[in-house]
């Protein structure tokens, strides 16, 4: 029990995995019998993540300090630019590679828009819904409308109601995490019933999909990042983004969780005698509204999936796609794999059932194990780059006062 439920959730991911394909290939009936614990997995996905999405966003906007915003401005520019730019990444290498997956129980022809004003319209339609109705069908767009609507209106509310909403946000938060922690069960019945019953090819499609997704990142930190950097100090960034990478990125990428990481960054930020005043209300900030790896992984995961139904998506839905990605990722929850659960949302646009969207959450968490840390690492790493460089006047030789080698001792 002491395994179960304090031991390395990717061990146990790892354990499910193999477990599951041994169990696929040495036994296939039995393999299709477990298929109810990930059966099981899925269901629970589902009964929490509409209620996440209303919440999360919710506590957020009505606890938001008034205040912050002029401490931190050029930061969370830089925030909103290298989310934004990591979900426009994901989507031209989507159409550059585009992935299919091996989804069961799909509809041959589905309901698809044509093009952007039909995505406008639903959109429309779908803000209006009754929110109850909202939350029983799964409609984010409407849940998200909701709780746009309610966090306005609960930032004039008493303090006892701003400490209400965010003990909500806790108790969803930790339900979450509970049924996070079964995942290793439920990645089990998945893979095996899977396997069973479609073979050992389905493996090579989540294994493109990695490639897919961890290659976004790795373009988005060495690429990309620096290029927003240079834009903003107009000076070699590489030392600055090597030292980020090294420093908190590696860090990260083992604890699959930038709030954990929150302590390295402080300590980096002071080592290169960043302002106080700035970093430690950017950190912590970034912390949940820097997510270009969450980003990267709703966008990548929703066009493989519109891929695999066959629709069309022309450009301005997938710039809009965009939007909605980049958006959704600043709410992503602070357990691992959080990001995961916004994907229906997105997938919506598109007239993709919460049903299928589900099973590529399920998917998602098969191969979290590497993509969620490669996810927090790039996340966490450029709290620390953006800070540095939102922080940085021009005239000073470089972001930080520290020569690079002293800061990485």
């Amino acid at each position: 029990m002491s395994f179960i439920l304090k031991g390395s959730l990717v061990t146990q991911i790892i354990v499910g995995l193999i477990a599951g394909v041994l169990l696929a290939a040495v036994w296939p009936q039995a393999g299709m019998t477990v298929g109810l614990l990930g059966d099981f997995f899925v269901d629970a996905l589902k009964a929490v993540a509409p209620v996440l999405v209303l919440i999360l966003v919710c506590a957020a906007i009505t606890n938001h300090k008034k205040d912050s915003e002029a401490r931190m401005g050029p930061v969370v520019l830089l925030y909103i630019v290298g989310t934004f730019a990591a979900a426009l990444v994901a989507v031209a290498a989507s159409f550059m590679f585009p992935v299919t997956l091996q989804l069961t129980g799909t509809p041959e022809i589905m309901n698809a828009p044509d093009g952007l004003g039909e995505v406008v319209k639903n959109i429309l339609l779908k803000v209006v819904d009754n929110p109850v109705n909202a939350l029983a069908q799964a409609n984010y767009i409407g849940i998200l409308a909701w709780a746009i609507g309610l966090g306005l209106v609960f930032r004039h509310a008493s303090d006892t109601t701003r400490t209400f909403m965010q003990d909500l946000d806790n108790g969803i938060t930790k339900i979450v995490a509970a049924i996070i922690r079964v995942a290793p069960i439920g990645i089990f019945g998945i893979v095996a019933s899977t396997i069973a019953e479609t073979g050992f090819g389905t493996l090579v499609s989540y294994a493109n999909l990695l490639v897919l997704l961890i290659g976004c990142m790795a373009f988005m930190a060495l690429v990309v990042n620096p290029l927003i950097v240079f834009l903003r100090i107009r000076q070699n960034p590489y030392p600055l983004v090597f030292t980020c990478l090294r420093e908190s990125g590696i860090t990260a990428f083992f604890m699959r969780s930038s709030a954990a990481n929150i302590p390295v960054n402080m300590e980096l930020c002071r080592r290169m005698n960043l302002d106080e005043e700035t970093y430690s209300v950017t950190i912590p900030i970034g912390a949940t509204i820097n997510m270009a790896g969450a980003a990267i992984t709703i966008t990548v995961m929703t066009l493989a999936t519109v891929h695999t139904m066959g629709v069309e998506v022309d450009f301005l839905s997938a710039l809009f796609l965009s939007i909605i990605a980049a958006v959704a990722a600043t709410g992503a929850s602070g357990v691992a794999g959080g990001s995961l659960l916004l994907i229906p949302m997105a997938a919506s646009l598109f007239g993709i059932d919460n049903a299928t969207a589900m099973q590529v959450v399920s998917i998602g968490f098969i191969i979290g194990v590497l993509q969620d840390s490669a996810e927090t690492g790039l996340n966490s790493s450029t709290d620390v780059l953006f800070t540095a460089a939102g922080s940085y006047k021009q005239g000073d030789p470089y972001p930080h006062k520290l020569p690079m080698e002293e800061v990485a001792a």
